[in-house]
C-alpha cells in the first residue's frame, strides 16, 4: 500500500504568495524541490517531472490569519526512510528551522514553515505491514521521533534534492468545525474516515493511512474564507474514472469545501 496506489490520491497544491521569489527559493533550497516552470507570476516546483507545488503571486491578496480555515500543512512524502534521514541531516547542516518532529507509528515526520507561514511536513512511511488496523481505523499517535536512528539510516550519504518519486502524500487542513468537514470530505468526496484525534479527523482512499486531514486546533469556529488571500488556493485530487463519476453525481464538477477552499479533480492516467 502506497499513497499513490489508491482510487484517489493527492496531486499538486497551489499556494497564493506575496513574495514569489523568496518562497520559490525556499522550497528549492530547504526542501530540494526543482523549479520545473516559471512564467510571470506563477512558478511550478516538483520532483522528477511531477509538479507538486504551484506558487501564484498576488501582492494585493489579503494576508491569511493562522487562526482561519485553510492550510495546516502540505505533507511531502519521500520514497524511503533514508531519504528522510538525509533531509534531516541537510536541515541540521543548513540551519533550516523546524517546528517539530514526530513518530506517528505509520510514518515519521518533521515539520517546518515556509517564509509566509504555510505549514510543511516532510515524511516517510513505515512499511504498511506494520500499520495496525481495527474496524477500518488505523492506529496513529504523536510520539517523539528517534532522530539519531533516523540520521543513521542515511548511512552518511548526502541529500541531493527531492528524489524522483517524492509526492504530496497528504494535505492537512484547518477547518471551522469537524461535522461539516466530515460531511464534505467523507460523504461528498467519498474518502473513508481512518482515524480521529481530539479535534481532528483523518481521511483515506483505498486503505492508505490518510490522504487528507481536518482539524480545529487553531481554527475552531472559523467562517468561510475571504478570497483572495494568501495561503491555500487549490487542492488537486487525482482520481480514477469510477471515483470521478461518483463525485460528479453528488456534487458536480466544480467544488469547494465548506470554508471556500477550491478542490479540483484530475483523471488518473491509465
Amino acid at each position: 500500500m502506497t499513497a499513490t496506489s489508491t482510487p484517489m490520491r493527492m496531486g499538486r497544491v497551489v499556494l497564493t504568495v506575496h513574495d514569489l521569489d523568496q518562497v520559490a527559493d525556499f522550497y528549492q533550497r530547504a526542501l530540494g524541490l526543482h523549479l520545473l516552470h516559471r512564467e510571470g507570476d506563477t512558478a511550478r516546483l516538483g520532483a522528477g517531472e511531477a509538479t507538486l507545488l504551484e506558487l501564484r503571486r498576488d501582492t494585493a491578496a489579503r494576508a491569511r490569519s493562522p487562526r482561519e480555515a485553510g492550510l495546516f500543512h502540505t505533507a511531502f512524502l519521500l520514497p524511503h526512510r533514508a531519504d528522510l534521514g538525509r533531509w534531516a541531516q541537510h536541515a541540521s547542516e543548513s540551519r533550516i528551522p523546524v517546528s517539530g518532529a514526530s513518530d506517528h507509528l505509520v510514518s515519521e515526520a518533521i515539520y517546518l514553515n515556509d517564509p509566509e507561514g504555510n505549514g510543511i511536513e516532510i515524511y516517510a512511511d513505515r512499511p504498511d505491514e506494520s500499520w495496525q488496523w481495527q474496524n477500518g481505523t488505523v492506529q496513529m499517535a504523536t510520539e517523539p521521533l528517534d532522530v539519531p536512528d533516523l540520521l543513521q539510516s542515511a548511512a552518511g550519504t548526502a541529500w541531493k534534492g527531492a528524489p524522483e518519486g517524492t509526492v504530496v502524500g497528504h494535505v492537512h487542513l484547518q477547518v471551522g468545525a469537524l461535522p461539516p468537514a466530515e460531511a464534505f470530505y467523507a460523504e461528498t468526496l467519498g474518502f473513508d474516515i481512518t482515524c480521529r484525534y481530539q479535534g481532528g479527523t483523518f481521511y483515506s482512499s483505498g486503505g492508505y493511512h490518510h490522504h487528507l486531514a481536518t482539524n480545529i486546533w487553531n481554527s475552531c469556529g472559523a467562517t468561510p474564507r475571504q478570497m483572495p488571500s494568501t495561503g491555500l488556493s487549490d487542492v488537486e485530487i487525482i482520481a480514477s474514472a469510477e471515483a470521478l463519476a461518483a463525485i460528479e453525481q453528488k456534487a458536480g464538477a466544480t467544488l469547494a469545501d465548506p470554508w471556500g477552499t477550491p478542490i479540483s479533480f484530475t483523471a488518473k492516467a491509465g
